[in-house]
Protein backbone atom coordinates (compact mmCIF):
# COMPACT_ATOMS: atom_id res chain seq x y z
CA UNK A 1 0.00 0.00 0.00
CA UNK A 2 2.71 2.67 1.18
CA UNK A 3 4.06 1.68 -2.60
CA UNK A 4 0.95 2.61 -3.96
CA UNK A 5 0.87 5.83 -2.10
CA UNK A 6 4.81 7.02 -3.33
CA UNK A 7 2.77 6.01 -6.93
CA UNK A 8 -0.36 7.70 -6.64
CA UNK A 9 1.57 11.05 -6.58
CA UNK A 10 4.46 10.24 -9.26
CA UNK A 11 3.71 10.05 -12.55
CA UNK A 12 4.31 12.03 -16.18
CA UNK A 13 2.13 13.24 -19.18
CA UNK A 14 0.01 11.56 -21.99
CA UNK A 15 1.03 13.23 -25.61
CA UNK A 16 1.21 12.64 -29.10
CA UNK A 17 4.15 10.59 -30.71
CA UNK A 18 3.19 11.92 -34.12
CA UNK A 19 3.77 15.65 -33.78
CA UNK A 20 6.23 17.29 -35.60
CA UNK A 21 9.52 18.17 -33.42
CA UNK A 22 12.22 20.50 -33.94
CA UNK A 23 15.97 19.80 -32.65
CA UNK A 24 17.23 22.44 -30.65
CA UNK A 25 20.90 22.72 -29.85
CA UNK A 26 20.80 25.10 -26.90
CA UNK A 27 21.42 25.11 -23.15
CA UNK A 28 18.98 26.73 -20.33
CA UNK A 29 20.12 27.22 -17.04
CA UNK A 30 17.63 28.34 -14.08
CA UNK A 31 18.73 29.64 -10.77
CA UNK A 32 15.56 29.88 -8.75
CA UNK A 33 12.57 31.19 -11.10
CA UNK A 34 14.53 33.02 -13.62
CA UNK A 35 15.74 31.27 -17.21
CA UNK A 36 18.92 32.22 -19.04
CA UNK A 37 19.66 30.94 -22.50
CA UNK A 38 23.17 30.71 -23.34
CA UNK A 39 23.82 31.20 -26.93
CA UNK A 40 25.91 32.75 -29.82
CA UNK A 41 24.13 35.84 -31.42
CA UNK A 42 24.83 34.33 -34.66
CA UNK A 43 22.64 30.90 -34.04
CA UNK A 44 20.27 30.43 -36.43
CA UNK A 45 17.90 29.27 -34.46
CA UNK A 46 17.70 32.50 -32.16
CA UNK A 47 14.28 32.20 -32.62
CA UNK A 48 13.38 28.52 -31.34
CA UNK A 49 15.73 29.35 -28.41
CA UNK A 50 13.39 32.30 -27.72
CA UNK A 51 10.72 30.56 -27.95
CA UNK A 52 11.67 27.88 -25.58
CA UNK A 53 12.78 30.43 -22.80
CA UNK A 54 9.40 32.30 -23.53
CA UNK A 55 7.61 29.48 -22.44
CA UNK A 56 9.48 27.82 -20.69
CA UNK A 57 9.51 30.94 -17.94
CA UNK A 58 5.33 31.10 -18.56
CA UNK A 59 5.13 27.48 -17.67
CA UNK A 60 7.49 28.16 -14.21
CA UNK A 61 5.46 31.45 -13.40
CA UNK A 62 2.47 28.73 -12.97
CA UNK A 63 4.04 26.78 -10.13
CA UNK A 64 1.94 27.00 -6.52
CA UNK A 65 3.36 28.30 -3.47
CA UNK A 66 1.80 27.40 -0.42
CA UNK A 67 3.18 27.46 3.47
CA UNK A 68 0.46 24.73 4.25
CA UNK A 69 -2.32 22.46 1.95
CA UNK A 70 -4.85 19.76 2.65
CA UNK A 71 -7.18 17.51 0.36
CA UNK A 72 -9.80 15.07 0.28
CA UNK A 73 -8.69 12.80 -3.11
CA UNK A 74 -11.27 9.97 -4.37
CA UNK A 75 -9.08 7.50 -5.84
CA UNK A 76 -9.65 4.29 -7.35
CA UNK A 77 -6.94 2.77 -8.98
CA UNK A 78 -5.72 -1.17 -10.67
CA UNK A 79 -3.16 -2.97 -9.74
CA UNK A 80 -1.03 -5.15 -11.99
CA UNK A 81 -3.32 -7.95 -10.63
CA UNK A 82 -6.31 -6.74 -12.20
CA UNK A 83 -8.13 -5.65 -8.93
CA UNK A 84 -10.10 -2.98 -8.77
CA UNK A 85 -9.77 -0.53 -5.96
CA UNK A 86 -11.60 2.59 -4.64
CA UNK A 87 -10.20 4.66 -1.29
CA UNK A 88 -9.99 8.07 0.36
CA UNK A 89 -7.01 9.42 0.71
CA UNK A 90 -6.74 12.62 2.87
CA UNK A 91 -3.33 14.72 2.96
CA UNK A 92 -2.01 17.68 4.89
CA UNK A 93 0.81 19.28 4.06
CA UNK A 94 3.35 22.10 5.51
CA UNK A 95 6.04 23.27 3.24
CA UNK A 96 9.41 21.65 3.24
CA UNK A 97 8.57 20.19 6.85
CA UNK A 98 5.60 17.28 6.84
CA UNK A 99 3.44 15.05 4.74
CA UNK A 100 0.75 13.13 6.98
CA UNK A 101 -1.38 10.91 4.93
CA UNK A 102 -4.61 8.80 5.76
CA UNK A 103 -6.07 6.38 3.54
CA UNK A 104 -9.32 5.37 4.29
CA UNK A 105 -11.28 1.88 2.25
CA UNK A 106 -14.74 1.03 2.64
CA UNK A 107 -17.30 2.17 5.14
CA UNK A 108 -14.20 5.19 6.44
CA UNK A 109 -12.40 2.92 8.00
CA UNK A 110 -8.65 4.01 8.43
CA UNK A 111 -5.95 1.45 7.17
CA UNK A 112 -3.33 3.72 7.17
CA UNK A 113 -1.26 6.69 8.34
CA UNK A 114 1.75 8.13 7.10
CA UNK A 115 3.80 11.08 8.52
CA UNK A 116 6.66 11.93 6.29
CA UNK A 117 8.85 15.20 7.68
CA UNK A 118 12.97 15.56 6.76
CA UNK A 119 14.39 12.75 7.86
CA UNK A 120 12.37 9.80 8.47
CA UNK A 121 9.28 7.40 7.00
CA UNK A 122 6.37 6.91 9.67
CA UNK A 123 3.90 4.43 8.94
CA UNK A 124 1.29 3.00 10.85
CA UNK A 125 -0.91 -0.06 9.40
CA UNK A 126 -3.90 0.15 11.43
CA UNK A 127 -4.85 -3.19 9.71
CA UNK A 128 -2.36 -5.64 11.07
CA UNK A 129 -1.59 -3.59 14.12
CA UNK A 130 2.12 -2.57 13.29
CA UNK A 131 3.97 -0.03 13.36
CA UNK A 132 7.37 1.20 11.18
CA UNK A 133 9.86 3.58 11.27
CA UNK A 134 12.18 4.27 8.27
CA UNK A 135 14.93 7.10 6.92
CA UNK A 136 13.72 9.35 4.31
CA UNK A 137 15.88 7.37 1.80
CA UNK A 138 12.79 4.62 1.95
CA UNK A 139 11.09 6.92 -0.65
CA UNK A 140 13.45 6.22 -3.45
CA UNK A 141 13.76 2.42 -2.23
CA UNK A 142 9.87 2.03 -2.46
CA UNK A 143 9.37 4.24 -5.52
CA UNK A 144 12.33 3.47 -7.64
CA UNK A 145 12.37 7.02 -8.13
CA UNK A 146 14.76 9.76 -6.55
CA UNK A 147 12.45 11.37 -3.90
CA UNK A 148 13.01 14.04 -1.43
CA UNK A 149 10.51 15.50 1.09
CA UNK A 150 10.50 18.59 -1.45
CA UNK A 151 9.92 16.31 -4.39
CA UNK A 152 6.63 14.94 -2.87
CA UNK A 153 4.96 17.49 -1.71
CA UNK A 154 5.73 19.22 -5.61
CA UNK A 155 3.98 16.05 -6.65
CA UNK A 156 0.78 16.45 -4.79
CA UNK A 157 0.54 20.11 -5.14
CA UNK A 158 0.66 19.77 -8.87
CA UNK A 159 4.10 21.77 -9.72
CA UNK A 160 6.17 19.86 -12.41
CA UNK A 161 8.65 17.82 -10.95
CA UNK A 162 11.98 15.81 -13.18
CA UNK A 163 11.61 18.42 -15.19
CA UNK A 164 15.42 19.25 -16.45
CA UNK A 165 16.61 22.91 -17.88
CA UNK A 166 18.05 21.39 -20.53
CA UNK A 167 15.24 21.76 -23.14
CA UNK A 168 16.24 19.88 -26.17
CA UNK A 169 13.29 20.32 -28.47
CA UNK A 170 10.13 21.46 -28.20
CA UNK A 171 6.70 20.68 -30.64
CA UNK A 172 3.41 22.47 -31.37
CA UNK A 173 0.18 21.13 -32.43
CA UNK A 174 -3.26 23.38 -32.51
CA UNK A 175 -3.40 25.58 -29.44
CA UNK A 176 -0.40 23.08 -27.88
CA UNK A 177 3.07 23.56 -27.14
CA UNK A 178 4.83 20.31 -25.64
CA UNK A 179 8.65 21.12 -24.68
CA UNK A 180 11.30 18.07 -23.98
CA UNK A 181 13.88 17.73 -21.25
CA UNK A 182 16.62 15.79 -20.75
CA UNK A 183 17.83 14.72 -17.51
CA UNK A 184 19.75 12.71 -15.14
CA UNK A 185 16.87 10.22 -14.30
CA UNK A 186 13.99 11.10 -16.82
CA UNK A 187 13.45 12.17 -20.59
CA UNK A 188 10.58 14.14 -19.71
CA UNK A 189 7.97 15.61 -22.52
CA UNK A 190 5.34 18.26 -20.95
CA UNK A 191 2.49 19.54 -22.30
CA UNK A 192 0.89 22.93 -21.77
CA UNK A 193 -2.49 25.38 -23.36
CA UNK A 194 -0.67 28.17 -25.02
CA UNK A 195 -3.55 30.55 -23.67
CA UNK A 196 -2.52 30.21 -20.38
CA UNK A 197 0.41 27.70 -19.83
CA UNK A 198 -1.50 25.16 -17.70
CA UNK A 199 0.04 21.67 -17.63
CA UNK A 200 -1.96 19.54 -19.73
CA UNK A 201 -0.11 16.34 -20.05
CA UNK A 202 3.54 14.90 -19.27
CA UNK A 203 5.25 12.18 -20.10
CA UNK A 204 8.60 10.52 -18.06
CA UNK A 205 10.71 7.66 -19.96
CA UNK A 206 13.64 6.50 -18.04
CA UNK A 207 17.22 7.44 -19.16
CA UNK A 208 18.42 4.11 -18.41
CA UNK A 209 16.61 1.93 -21.07
CA UNK A 210 16.83 -1.33 -18.67
CA UNK A 211 14.28 0.06 -16.48
CA UNK A 212 12.17 0.46 -19.52
CA UNK A 213 9.71 2.45 -17.35
CA UNK A 214 7.02 4.77 -17.98
CA UNK A 215 4.68 7.47 -16.65
CA UNK A 216 1.98 9.38 -17.65
CA UNK A 217 -0.07 11.85 -16.15
CA UNK A 218 -3.42 14.16 -17.04
CA UNK A 219 -4.55 16.90 -15.59
CA UNK A 220 -7.72 18.59 -15.81
CA UNK A 221 -10.86 20.47 -14.97
CA UNK A 222 -8.91 23.88 -13.06
CA UNK A 223 -9.87 25.46 -10.64
CA UNK A 224 -9.10 29.24 -9.81
CA UNK A 225 -11.77 30.22 -6.85
CA UNK A 226 -9.06 29.29 -4.54
CA UNK A 227 -6.60 32.30 -5.82
CA UNK A 228 -4.01 29.49 -7.55
CA UNK A 229 -4.69 27.42 -10.40
CA UNK A 230 -5.48 23.93 -9.40
CA UNK A 231 -5.94 20.81 -11.30
CA UNK A 232 -8.75 18.47 -9.43
CA UNK A 233 -9.08 15.54 -11.95
CA UNK A 234 -6.08 13.98 -13.25
CA UNK A 235 -4.95 10.44 -14.10
CA UNK A 236 -1.69 8.40 -13.36
CA UNK A 237 -0.80 5.71 -15.30
CA UNK A 238 3.08 3.55 -14.52
CA UNK A 239 4.24 0.98 -16.82
CA UNK A 240 7.15 -1.21 -15.98
CA UNK A 241 7.12 -4.89 -15.30
CA UNK A 242 3.46 -4.64 -14.60
CA UNK A 243 0.97 -1.68 -14.86
CA UNK A 244 -0.70 0.92 -12.45
CA UNK A 245 -3.73 3.66 -13.42
CA UNK A 246 -5.11 5.69 -10.84
CA UNK A 247 -7.90 8.15 -11.23
CA UNK A 248 -7.31 11.17 -8.78
CA UNK A 249 -10.49 13.64 -8.13
CA UNK A 250 -9.71 16.21 -5.39
CA UNK A 251 -13.01 16.41 -4.02
CA UNK A 252 -11.78 19.01 -1.69
CA UNK A 253 -9.03 21.19 -1.31
CA UNK A 254 -7.47 24.22 1.13
CA UNK A 255 -4.25 26.27 1.08
CA UNK A 256 -2.88 27.77 4.00
CA UNK A 257 -4.63 27.32 6.92
CA UNK A 258 -3.75 26.25 9.85
CA UNK A 259 -3.42 22.07 10.92
CA UNK A 260 -3.19 19.63 13.10
CA UNK A 261 -0.90 16.76 12.03
CA UNK A 262 -2.48 13.73 14.56
CA UNK A 263 0.34 10.71 14.67
CA UNK A 264 0.71 8.59 18.02
CA UNK A 265 1.50 4.94 18.04
CA UNK A 266 -0.97 2.50 19.82
CA UNK A 267 1.17 0.05 22.49
CA UNK A 268 -0.60 -2.85 21.40
CA UNK A 269 1.19 -2.08 17.92
CA UNK A 270 3.87 -4.41 16.63
CA UNK A 271 7.08 -2.31 15.69
CA UNK A 272 8.08 -3.71 12.33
Amino acid sequence: MIRFILLLITGALLVSSCRSTRKIQTAISTKKDTVEVVKQTSDPHADSIRFIKDNYSRLLANRIEFETFSAKINTDYQGGDGKKYDVNVFIRMKKDSLIWISVNGALGIEGMRVLIDKDSVRILNKLDKEYQVRSLEYLTEVAALPLDLHTVQQLIIGNPVFLDSNIVSYSTEGNNISLLSEGQWFRHLISMNNNDHLVLHSKLDDVDILRNRTCFLTYSDYETDKGVKFSTNRTVSVTEKTKLDVKLNFKQYAFNETLSYPFSVPKNYKKK
